[in-house]
């Protein structure tokens, strides 16, 4: 079985390889070439969470061989609960950045499907790498093709918003770099896996100081890509000047690796420092969720709009991750698939609309579901789910995070909840602006979606509703993985167990809550 992972990593890589040799002069072959690599590896990608077993924290599907002897590097990779979708929402989203790329992208086509492919390959590889050399040089290989993505298929101000996202980022990287190198010249490897082993059994241990200044290291390099408030400057730029495809795979996935590094990283390997950190790092991401709401209600540009939603978002998931509580983790976890889908979906309606209308403007807008009412209804479904809508995917990430919220503090959550509250507004008071009323006369001839674009957001709003009512089979593989890793870091103050079958209604189907116990949605609950 771990030979499946590898090709789920290694496919795109060999796409870049095949592309480098054919001629530019033949755009179709290309094209043609990108989406079947790309579906190829969304189709291997389906396979993992049903080969995957439910109920166990390893990792599952791994293959760990000796790469370097000196320096001691290993080619160590495995998916468990948490990175698991993560996998499968990257090789999603890179078919749908392929396919809306189709007629957008018309110079340098080979060099774009390069580095989108290469991007696929870095991003699985973040989310897959145990080994800590690994992961750096996974993290580092996407920076490179986003580089090149933003700065040259961009739009007015695209070097500027290139240089901008490369320098945040690669600051946080080296600081990442050093900690890394630390690590291995106390425990005498990269291997994330063998260093919480040495960490468990009192082979080696980290004082508080030492643990607090390591913890600021690798913080630093995920905040920024969170982005956490205030280190989120550089994503309105980047998102704004990005092409269509570039701002998907930016939402949609890069953003979390971040997120993703906080919780694989940061809480099992540091956990006095995560813990004493805690407090400040929930300010910020309460200030993010409050400050990203705000300001995204006053934009006049769609895209950036839907760019510091972002920054709300993601706060909302810091906020989870932070809470120690194994429902807000699941949440943040979920939370993070939601918003790649939604998010995702909202940069690829808005790439149609620009394609269209050669405008990102809100005021040049208006009326535009006369003309296209299929855009209009797919749009409108978009930010329900963006929102957090029930039924739809958001609102069980979002429910949860605030459920184990508030059983820590009433009063994160409440501000939390603000946050809720003004995503409906500035996200509703959008729509009305960009599709209600009367159409202008420009606008009266707008085109409504052709086939190719119906087929991607048909397939995007499916995921969404399909996350909305299946949540259980995602949230059941990640049990485990969440349980044990705030249990091995420390932090839990609940635990998780199962419902057992004696305590399920057979008629009804329904819970029966044994005395003392407070249900959980879904398929657990907890006890104190």
């Amino acid at each position: 079985m771990s030979a499946l992972l590898n090709c789920v990593l290694f496919l795109p890589a060999a796409g870049t390889a095949v592309i480098l040799f054919l001629p530019r002069r033949r755009p179709a072959a290309i094209r043609a070439l990108a989406v079947t690599v790309s579906l190829a590896t969304l189709a291997l990608s389906v396979a993992l969470p049903f080969g995957f077993v439910p109920g166990t924290a390893a990792m599952q599907f791994v293959t760990d061989r000796s790469w370097m002897d000196s320096p001691a590097i290993r080619y160590h990779v495995g998916v468990d609960g948490i990175s698991l979708f993560l996998v499968l929402l990257t090789a999603f989203l890179t078919v749908l950045s392929v396919l809306i790329s189709w007629r957008s992208v018309e110079e340098h086509v080979k060099e774009f499907f390069f580095f989108l492919l290469l991007l696929e390959t870095g991003t699985i590889g973040v989310f897959v790498a145990v080994d800590l050399f690994l992961f750096y040089v996974f993290w580092e290989v996407t920076l490179v093709p986003m580089y090149f993505l933003i700065g040259i298929w961009g739009h007015e101000r695209r070097v500027y918003a290139a240089v901008k996202f490369f320098l945040f980022t690669v600051v946080g990287s080296l600081l990442m770099l050093v900690a890394i190198i630390w690590l291995y010249n106390l425990f005498g490897t990269f291997d994330s896996e063998r260093i919480l082993q040495a960490l468990a059994s009192g082979a080696h241990t980290l004082t508080f100081l030492q643990q607090f200044w390591l913890f600021l290291a690798f913080f630093a390099a995920f905040a920024i890509k969170v982005p956490l408030f205030p280190l989120h400057t550089w994503l309105p730029d980047a998102h704004v000047e990005a092409p269509t495809a570039g701002s998907v795979m930016l939402a949609g996935v890069l953003l979390k690796m971040g997120a993703y590094g906080l919780l694989r990283f940061c809480l099992p390997l540091f956990p006095d420092a995560a813990h004493a950190l805690a407090t400040p790092i929930i300010v910020l991401a309460l200030v993010g969720i409050i400050y990203g709401s705000l300001v995204a209600m006053v934009q006049p540009d769609l895209k950036k709009l839907i760019a510091y939603s972002s920054v709300a978002h993601l706060g909302l998931v810091v906020l989870g991750i932070f809470s120690f509580n194994q429902l807000a983790v699941e949440g943040a976890v979920y939370q993070m698939l939601n918003h790649g889908v939604s998010t995702g979906a909202l940069f690829l309606l808005v790439g149609m609309i620009y394609e269209r209308l050669h405008s990102r403007q809100i005021s040049d807008m208006g009326g535009l579901a006369t003309p296209a009412p299929v855009l209009a209804t797919l749009f409108l479904i978009t930010t329900l789910s963006s929102i957090g809508l029930p039924l739809l995917n958001n609102f069980v990430g979002e429910f949860l995070i605030l459920l184990g919220v508030q059983q820590e503090r009433t009063l994160y959550t409440a501000l939390a909840a603000t946050g809720v509250v003004l995503s409906a507004a500035y996200m509703l008071w959008m729509y009305q602006r960009v599709f209600l009323g009367e159409a202008s006369e420009r606008n009266q001839t707008f085109p409504d979606l052709d086939r190719r674009e119906r087929g991607i957001l048909l397939a995007a709003v499916a995921l969404m509703l399909l996350m909305g009512v299946r949540s259980p089979f995602f949230l059941r593989r990640m049990d485990a993985s969440t349980a044990a890793l705030l249990d091995r870091a420390g932090l839990r103050e609940t635990r998780v167990e199962r419902v057992v079958p004696s305590e399920v209604a057979p008629a009804s189907g329904r819970f029966i809550e044994p005395p003392g116990r407070r249900p959980y949605i879904g398929t657990t609950e907890v006890v104190p």
